[in-house]
């Protein structure tokens, strides 16, 4: 498994979580391309969920800017498209996972059972 649960900076924000799935403190590869200029950057999650992520940056990128992200959950990978939905000055961006493909969740769903399994042992 890529690493799990690798202590990382505490985010700043503290408002209410409003998400529809738990999130998971595990970094896997990801590669983000913006739709609207092409611009890629490779870098690793600081934790993920069923419909979403965060990355961190240095430099965050715009509120609603869409991408199409690549990730590698240990063997498999997943490509989804997404837009960023927060941005922490100096930490990093939310990203929202959108129009998930069956194939493209299903493995999502799967690698994040087994990241929950290890981490019960």
């Amino acid at each position: 498994m890529n690493r799990l649960n690798k202590p990382h900076t505490t985010c700043p924000y503290t408002g209410p979580d409003r998400r529809h799935f738990p999130r998971r403190t595990v970094q896997v590869p990801i590669e983000l391309q913006l739709e609207d200029s092409g611009a890629t950057f490779f870098m690793e999650t600081t934790d993920l969920s069923r419909n979403g992520c965060y990355v961190h940056r240095a430099t965050p990128l715009s509120v609603g800017v869409k991408v199409q992200a690549t990730l590698w959950l240990d063997a498999d990978e997943v490509h989804v498209s997404g837009r960023i939905v927060t941005r922490h000055p100096e930490f990093g961006n939310g990203i929202m996972f959108l129009n998930l493909g069956e194939t493209s969740e299903r493995a999502i769903a799967s690698y994040l059972e087994a990241v929950i399994s290890e981490a019960a042992r």
